[in-house]
């Protein structure tokens, strides 16, 4: 990555952080993003106002905890465990959206009320046992909870969302807060009928033929639509 990469990169990364605030899925300082680079990774510091960070005060890690610039965030654990055991994604992002935090408070997972919950990869959105913030045991209770999974709730604490770019984990975390919003509106009128592990797996399938959710289908995909001839 030449210097001009990484700095769009930061500049990506600081726009994504503020694009969180600014939707409501993050408030204040709370939250935290991160980003494979090179050899190790890039993630937001430690105690800074998203409307102030600027690029340079991104930070970059390597896998052994080392790191140049300002003090990373208190997750960097996390960050750096989920990045180290799924080479399937490369953008890792926290935040203490209300709802997915409110379901979080409860320890439930989001079970497939709602045939979305696919989008994460599997037939709920588990909830990670509480560990305190910022240790090796909440980033060992994550890792668990994401396993198959491209998101998670974390016990009394948020919900953590993955990609292959900063947009996909920042739809997911966006995904992850709308479906539980739904899913505690659905909860005042008692427990919902929970679609069949068998209907999950002919979803997340389909999903995954048509890239639903992640960006612009792939030619073809539709099987039923198919576009008019010229003339």
């Amino acid at each position: 990555m030449t210097i001009a990469d990484e700095h769009a990169a930061r500049s990506a990364m600081v726009d994504i952080c503020r694009r969180m605030n600014g939707t409501g899925i993050n408030q204040g300082n709370a939250g935290n993003l991160s980003l494979r680079h090179g050899d190790g990774f890039l993630i937001t510091p430690s105690s800074l106002a998203y409307d102030v960070m600027q690029p340079e005060d991104i930070v970059a890690m390597a896998f052994d905890g080392t790191y140049v610039g300002r003090r990373p965030s208190s997750e960097w654990r996390f960050h750096r465990d989920i990045l180290k055991n799924r080479p399937d994604i490369d953008v890792v992002l926290h935040c203490h959206s209300v709802y997915a935090t409110t379901v979080a408070c409860h320890h439930k997972a989001i079970p497939a009320f709602h045939y979305m919950v696919g989008l994460a990869g599997g037939t709920t959105i588990r909830c990670a046992a509480y560990a305190t913030f910022g240790t090796q045991a909440l980033s060992d209770a994550a890792l668990t909870a994401l396993e198959g999974r491209l998101a998670c709730l974390l016990g009394q604490h948020g919900q953590i969302s993955l990609g292959k770019t900063l947009e996909q984990a920042f739809h997911m975390a966006t995904e992850v807060e709308t479906l539980a919003r739904l899913y505690v509106q659905v909860l005042t009128l008692g427990e919902p009928p929970i679609l069949s592990d068998e209907e999950m797996e002919r979803v997340i399938a389909q999903m995954k033929r048509m890239s639903y959710g992640f960006g612009p289908e792939p030619e073809g995909s539709n099987d039923v639509a198919r576009p008019r001839a010229a003339g």
